[in-house]
């Protein structure tokens, strides 16, 4: 049966973060203690974010600058701790995937008597948080659709564990897309940015909770950006517009799905390595691609918004926009030993990601994948 919801009131396009005031004018006069989570002090200089956090306004608003990268469970931790007297009725998270998963994250903790971050980290696990706030998304990168989902990523080195926090009720109040926060993002990012958005629109294209609404709209996202990626390396406007769209629409793909295989593998890369997500997602695409391709349904379809013929194409045409943005194209070139890849394939199997994948994955499986990747000379594998 297909079914698709998504509740998120999404404004995209340039200039569009100037109607995040008037949003927050509908708050009840008593509602209105407002956390700006961003991810730098620059952000919080932007006229619209200025304006929200001048003293004596008409909102009793807190900014907090977040700088960490995969946020762990302490780190939210201690943002919540940082927080906490300001019980804010809306969070509004400005920045990439780090800083909209800690701002949907910190709704669910709000009101909460946490005595530590173990105590943080049971209740995570339990799946025992909802939220007591509600947040707006502001992306300032084009790739997580963070802004358009109802899940957050924390990271649990110390446990070797990555954590979500899941709930239909925590998706955001409204979503601002504006592609103009995006220009002036290195290459580097941009491309790894769109990369991971691509994997999205894929990921829920084959997914096994794949629907008919996020099957197209995934195909029109993965068409959207990788029409449009080589022009980042001009740095071109139109170009952060076409990804902030497509990231959007991947996003609201794959809301409804979930990821498979590529993200289920690539997070320990992420948490053992510091490979940044957009590219462990990236190079693990034409692999699985090539894995799942039996099981694809229309898998012409998908080929063609992507711009290939095959899993091999796909692979060269990866690998030339990550070398062009001068990030690796293999895990070698990362720094992945060899001998970690048999741990690195065990640790691959992600609940609700790995058996959302169209063909059962084993550990041997993840670890033929790894080893298609680990040198750029190698060619995609099927298990």
């Amino acid at each position: 049966m297909n079914c698709y919801y998504n509740p998120v009131h999404t404004l995209q396009g340039p200039g569009c973060l100037a109607q995040l005031p008037a949003l927050l004018h509908t708050l009840p006069a008593d509602e209105r203690r407002v956390l700006v989570l961003a991810w730098s002090e620059e952000a919080l200089r932007h006229p619209v974010l200025a304006g929200l956090l001048t003293p004596g306004g008409e909102f009793s608003a807190q900014s907090l600058v977040f700088t960490a990268s995969n946020p762990t469970v302490e780190q939210l931790f201690d943002a919540w701790r940082a927080t906490r007297d300001l019980a804010p009725r809306v969070v509004v998270g400005v920045g990439g995937g780090t800083i909209l998963d800690v701002a949907k994250s910190l709704c669910c903790l709000y009101g909460r008597d946490l005595q530590d971050v173990d105590d943080l980290r049971a209740q995570i696990a339990a799946g025992s948080l909802y939220p007591s706030a509600r947040w707006i998304g502001v992306p300032t990168t084009a790739g997580t659709g963070s802004e358009v989902t109802c899940w957050a990523t924390i990271w649990d080195p110390e446990k070797d564990a990555k954590r979500s926090l899941e709930s239909k009720a925590n998706y955001a109040w409204a979503a601002l897309v504006d592609p103009e926060l995006a220009e002036g993002m290195p290459v580097r990012l941009a491309v790894s940015s769109a990369l991971d958005a691509v994997a999205h629109a894929v990921e829920s294209y084959w997914a096994r909770h794949t629907n008919t609404v996020s099957r197209a709209l995934a195909l029109e996202a993965i068409r959207t950006i990788m029409g449009s990626i080589d022009d980042l390396f001009s740095g071109a406007p139109a170009a952060h517009d076409a990804m902030a769209r497509g990231s959007m629409l991947a996003g609201l793909a794959f809301s409804n799905t979930k990821t498979t295989a590529c993200h289920s593998i690539s997070y320990p890369l992420t948490m053992h390595y510091h490979i940044p997500h957009g590219a462990a997602v990236a190079m693990l695409l034409a692999p699985v691609l090539a894995l799942n391709a039996p099981a694809v349904e229309d898998l012409d379809a998908l080929l063609d918004a992507l711009g290939v013929r095959d899993a091999a194409m796909l692979q060269r045409r990866i690998a030339g926009l990550l070398v062009r943005s001068a990030q690796p194209a293999s895990l070698e070139g990362w720094g992945v030993a060899h001998d970690d890849l048999p741990h690195l394939a065990a640790l691959g199997i992600t609940k609700g990601r790995a058996d959302n994948n169209p063909v059962a994955l084993t550990p041997d499986c993840i670890e033929s994948l790894l080893e298609s990747i680990y040198q750029m000379n190698t060619v995609p594998c099927v298990c």
